[in-house]
């Protein structure tokens, strides 16, 4: 039996005074901070992991606990997350990683080897057109694309103020990938 339902070209966009669809004035950086938010707690939901906003942040916008019996020293563990996001770099990148800048203050934080709580940088790549972010259907939202992450313990801060990093593209982060990390972690290993 064929569906009633009409197909995502036949839903109306909706529109301002001018014909164009009528956005808020938020800056495009809270914006994009905002959407890689809720990227973060789709994924934490389907991995099964509490979330938490330390205040004031100081450099660490997440921590994030994953709870089970089969962890090896706690029932829970604990991973802190930077998360970043960005428009300026293709949404999807060639290659086995690609080049994102840290400030250097940033980068001590997350580079620090001897750590009792693990921290991973989250990097969201984003359309530059924000009306590219998200596609909806009766069946699924899509957020358009997608955050890749790195354990950036140990790395050397090498510029006067900011310093490049390399972020592996096969390091999706997804409720998969949070998960594996979590199980890492678990069992008293690096992320």
């Amino acid at each position: 039996m064929a569906s009633s339902l009409p197909g995502p070209a036949a839903l109306p966009e909706p529109v301002g005074p001018g014909g164009y669809t009528l956005r808020g004035q938020l800056a495009v950086t809270s914006c994009m901070e905002t959407l890689q938010v809720g990227y973060l707690h789709a994924v934490a939901a389907a991995a099964g992991c509490a979330l938490a906003s330390p205040f004031p942040d100081n450099g660490i916008d997440w921590h994030l606990s994953h709870g089970s019996s089969a962890h090896a020293e706690d029932d829970e563990v604990t991973i802190k997350v930077q998360l970043k996001c960005t428009y300026q770099i293709a949404a999807r990148p060639a290659g086995p990683s690609f080049s994102f800048t840290l400030d250097n203050d940033h980068l001590r934080k997350l580079a620090h080897p001897r750590v009792a709580v693990h921290k991973i940088l989250v990097v969201m790549l984003v359309p530059r057109e924000v009306d590219q972010w998200l596609l909806a259907q009766p069946d699924r939202l899509e957020v358009r694309h997608c955050c890749y992450w790195v354990n950036l313990a140990g790395h050397a801060v090498t510029g006067r103020r900011r310093t490049n990093v390399r972020i592996p593209t096969q390091q999706v982060f997804d409720d998969r990938a949070l998960c594996a990390i979590m199980a890492r972690v678990g069992a008293g290993e690096r992320p």
